[in-house]
């Protein structure tokens, strides 16, 4: 064979060679090239994750922060209830307190003022009535003839009798005037002073006939004479009294009087 013709024919081997060789290394390459991406999409997933996952970690520590921060601000709002709880029970302590001052104050202010009426009144006149009669009475006036029956009830006649007669001299214009001689005039029947007695009777039937006092002291008049034996001035004086107070109770009893007299 000729030289040339051997050249040629070993570069179309050589040729073919290669294309065979190159034929033979595409599908590793190929293979080689999927083994990149696959890789590369890994790697980019990963770091992917990885910054989601440092995201993730960063929002977490941010939330749990924010947690912490809710926490000391939930802890900050119950010390603040716990002092205003604390402050509210000493505030109504000091109101209930301030309530029992203001009480006590009141009542006494309440007594204060009492205690200046009571005063008050021991010095102004005030309106008594006594046997029907309504006059106004100075207070010492009214104490001393109130002393006065108060001894009498006691059966001390002769004390009675000279705070009666006092009371006369005290005051001689008095509205207790017409019930002062009818008890002094019982004062003295006790004391068995019946003449002193029969002029305090009579006394008081002259002043004030009109007075419901009147039919008792003429029939304690009768009785006075008849202890000193006057019949006949106490027939006389049962007479008056059954014409002057006809429907009176003490007209009834001098009835039965006169007529056991009779």
């Amino acid at each position: 064979m000729p030289t040339m013709l051997r050249d040629t024919v070993a570069r179309s081997w050589l040729v073919l060679c290669v294309l065979g060789a190159a034929l033979c290394a595409l599908p590793a390459r190929a293979a080689l090239f999927e083994d990149d991406e696959a890789r590369k999409a890994i790697l980019d997933l990963r770091q992917r994750v990885d910054q989601n996952s440092e995201q993730l970690r960063a929002r977490l520590s941010e939330q749990g922060e924010q947690l912490n921060q809710l926490r000391r601000s939930l802890l900050d709002l119950n010390n603040q209830l716990e002092t205003m709880r604390a402050e509210t029970a000493k505030l109504r302590g000091q109101n209930e307190q301030l309530a029992r001052d203001v009480a006590e104050m009141q009542r006494q202010q309440k007594d204060l003022q009492q205690g200046v009426d009571e005063r008050v009144r021991k010095f102004e006149p005030q309106k008594v009535t006594v046997d029907g009669k309504e006059f106004v009475a100075d207070p010492e006036e009214r104490r001393l003839y109130d002393e006065a029956i108060a001894t009498l009830r006691k059966g001390d006649f002769a004390a009675a009798a000279s705070a009666f007669l006092a009371f006369q001299k005290r005051f001689p214009k008095s509205g207790y005037a017409d019930s002062v001689l009818f008890w002094l005039g019982n004062a003295q029947y006790g004391k068995r002073e019946y003449r002193e007695a029969m002029t305090s009777f009579r006394a008081l039937v002259g002043a004030a006939p009109e007075s419901p006092r009147a039919p008792e002291a003429l029939l304690s008049l009768a009785n006075c004479q008849l202890e000193l034996k006057d019949g006949k001035g106490a027939r006389k004086t049962l007479d008056e009294l059954l014409k002057s107070y006809p429907k009176s109770e003490a007209a009834q009893a001098g009835r039965e009087r006169l007529a056991s007299l009779k």
